[in-house]
């Protein structure tokens, strides 16, 4: 069930389609997401009209344009563990899928209840008493 945005400067499409695998695979991989569970919204920004802005340096991390910015929001209960075992996931697949530099990953996590959710027709699917209720969402 997990949402998840990326923003990158200046990413065609191609970068964009391997970040956004990157991400999911690494879900998957680290804390059980099932593989048809895909919801991403990928967006490049020109530095013209969009943009990114962020401190080159912070925490002793050395930034460049090649930043890349993932939000994720999912159903809290994920330990510290499992949550720095993704972290490290979407940076290693980051630097394998698109040559992104773990030091340009910068990722939140968002958590959330499952009423927070509807997957369309206006409807809180992991709510008892929805139509198509889903047990076990991950």
């Amino acid at each position: 069930m997990p949402f998840v945005r990326i923003d990158a400067l200046r990413g065609d499409s191609a970068r964009l389609d391997a970040l956004g695998r990157a991400v999911h695979d690494a879900l998957v991989d680290a804390i059980g997401i099932p593989p048809d569970d895909l919801f991403q919204v990928l967006t490049s920004h020109d530095g013209a009209s969009g943009t990114v802005r962020y401190d080159a340096g912070y925490l002793g991390v050395r930034r460049d344009d090649d930043i890349v910015f993932v939000a994720i929001t999912l159903r809290g209960g994920r330990t510290v563990e499992q949550k720095q075992a993704l972290y490290r996931r979407i940076a290693e697949l980051a630097h394998d899928y698109a040559g992104t530099e773990p030091r340009n990953v910068l990722v939140t996590l968002t958590e959330n209840d499952l009423p927070d959710w509807s997957f369309g027709d206006g409807v809180a699917q992991y709510v008892d008493g929805a139509r198509h209720l889903v047990t076990a969402p991950a």
